[in-house]
């Protein structure tokens, strides 16, 4: 059967997207590439485990999972999550950024300073802005009272961010017109904490970062792949990236597959196009490896 890969996730980097590899390995995710592999025969998906450690029980976990967990490693990471309202005492300066997924698709957060543009690039976020910088707490507390003054949520689910893709505004203006107004009537609002420096409004559009700029918002998809399964394979040529999401050009179509759902399996190559995997289908159509790519 040759060489079993296992995949760690998808991160995005300056170098751009790259699957990571257990072992360390990673491979850069560059357009027209070829992506394919299939899921190795006889096998089941094992958990990741978590901060770092793999699972000691080497658990199951389904098929449709995105967080490629047990019930026990997802509590363990969480406990030490930001997101989750799990850390209060972290002492690095934080950022609150709003993020513009499409038309009417608005959501506040919180990254670490020094992480930089990276968590609005896994989020999908086809522009955002700043809005402030300072202590965890403060930023915290901006965040919520933005969350109920201009009422935007602080999650948005993917399938949301998939369903308004493929139909974008041509423009970074017109991409960041949400945003500059919800900009504008956030520094308006009173109340804000102190040890917050609000940052100028300024538009970072991802929409070439994604290749989704072309084609008036992207690839048209013809669905998602909902899991993986054993002996089952997918692949194509890869015709955009957004957040975790690859577009892959296959023999059925283009199909966005969550590189969420590739952690805990073991992987192959395969070659050609194939799509024999589960796939919601969209309403309407929108030499010596050192990687398995």
């Amino acid at each position: 059967m040759g060489r079993v890969w296992t995949c760690t996730g998808l991160r995005w980097g300056e170098r751009g997207p790259e699957l990571c590899w257990a072992g360390g390995g990673r491979s850069a995710l560059t357009w027209g590439k070829r992506v394919a592999f299939a899921v190795a025969e006889g096998g089941g998906r094992t958990c990741g485990g978590a901060r770092g450690h793999p699972c000691p029980l080497r658990a199951p976990v389904p098929g449709r999972s995105t967080g490629a967990r047990c019930e026990e490693c997802a509590r363990l990471e969480r406990a030490h999550s930001v997101a989750a309202d799990a850390v209060a005492d972290d002492p690095r300066p934080y950022r609150v950024y709003l993020a513009w997924f499409g038309p009417g698709l608005v959501k506040v957060g919180i990254t670490a300073a020094a992480r930089g543009p990276a968590r609005l690039l896994e989020q999908g976020a086809v522009c955002f802005t700043w809005l402030g910088e300072g202590p965890l707490m403060a930023a915290r507390r901006t965040e919520e009272t933005l969350r109920a003054a201009l009422g935007v949520p602080d999650r948005v689910p993917y399938a949301r961010k998939r369903a308004v893709r493929g139909a974008l505004p041509g423009t970074p203006g017109e991409r960041a017109a949400e945003i500059a107004e919800l900009h504008a009537r956030a520094v308006a609002l009173a109340g804000r904490p102190e040890s917050l420096v609000p940052a100028p409004f300024r538009a970072v559009d991802h929409a070439g970062a994604f290749r989704l700029a072309e084609a008036g918002g992207g690839p048209a998809s013809v669905g998602e792949v909902t899991e993986l399964v054993p002996g089952g394979a997918v692949g194509g040529e890869l015709l955009a990236v957004a957040g975790p999401d690859l577009h892959l050009a296959t023999e059925r179509g283009t199909v966005v597959l969550d590189a969420r759902l590739l952690p805990g399996w073991g992987l192959v190559p395969v070659g050609g196009r194939p799509c024999a995997v589960p796939v919601r289908e969209f309403k309407e159509a929108a030499g010596v490896q050192d990687g398995l790519f």
